[in-house]
């Protein structure tokens, strides 16, 4: 069983929410989008691509004979190349309607949005929108990165604890829509009973340091809502510099 809490926030410094969720533990889709680009460009740019994902994901489920317009990949599974089409899908969408218009000139979004069934829960990401899991009382980050102090990390240039701080932090190496193609990562998970799974957006990640977002998250009772609100309102607290999304997912075994 699937259960889930999603939030969005404008948070203190912004005008404007650009981040945009779907939640929808019936078909156990979980997206969150954080949108960027001139005017109101970024709430477009997300909101386009949690509907694209959504509605792909939901129609491939429903309907037998749908196309696939990027094939399928057989090292993967059938969950993690609906989840990763629905996303090359919105890509496209994105763009096509930044191309289209000059005031949508250079929008995107960042995504990360997860697919469950009984057994796994795939992951497809882009950007520094963010997926975790507590699985035994262990919380650890389950995607990577796609920004500049990331790759620095990996590089060896920064720390992991100087790239929390760093003024370039925010700096994306990718996002949805600002190409016409884009590679985006893929995994995929076996599902334990009891694990906890956390979908946001920098706005919160950014906020919270990770100890303390650890012991937030290691601490939850059992109200997902409680979890969301609380850890938006803590990001809030720290200076809400940004919009603030977040989806907690938490599996059962029937069993």
């Amino acid at each position: 069983m699937i259960e889930s809490f999603g939030a969005t926030d404008v948070g203190l410094r912004r005008k404007l929410n650009e981040d945009s969720l779907f939640e929808d533990s019936a078909i156990g889709l979980f997206v969150v989008a954080d949108g960027m680009g001139g005017h109101n460009a970024g709430e477009i740019a997300s909101h386009l691509a949690v509907e694209t994902v959504g509605n792909f994901v939901q129609r491939s489920c429903e309907e037998d004979e749908i196309t696939w317009p990027y094939g399928v990949d057989p090292k993967l599974s059938i969950n993690s190349n609906r989840l990763l089409t629905a996303v090359m899908l919105a890509n496209k969408r994105v763009f096509k309607e930044a191309d289209s218009r000059q005031d949508y000139t250079g929008m995107g979004t960042t995504i990360v949005a997860a697919l469950t069934n009984s057994k796994t829960i795939s992951f497809v990401s882009a950007g520094d929108s963010r997926a975790y899991r507590l699985r035994e009382g262990e919380f650890r980050q389950l995607t990577v990165d796609d920004s500049w102090v990331q790759a620095a990390v990996d590089e060896g240039v920064l720390l992991p604890e100087e790239a929390e701080s760093h003024p370039m932090k925010n700096i994306i190496t990718k996002a949805i829509g600002a190409k016409e193609e884009i590679d985006v990562h893929v995994d995929e998970h076996s599902l334990q009973d009891d694990d906890l799974y956390l979908l946001c957006s920098d706005g919160l990640h950014g906020m919270i340091i990770e100890k303390r977002l650890t012991e937030i998250i290691v601490n939850a009772g059992p109200s997902l809502e409680e979890l969301v609100n609380g850890l938006i309102a803590t990001a809030n607290e720290n200076g809400g510099k940004d919009n603030v999304t977040a989806v907690a997912i938490r599996y059962r075994d029937d069993k």
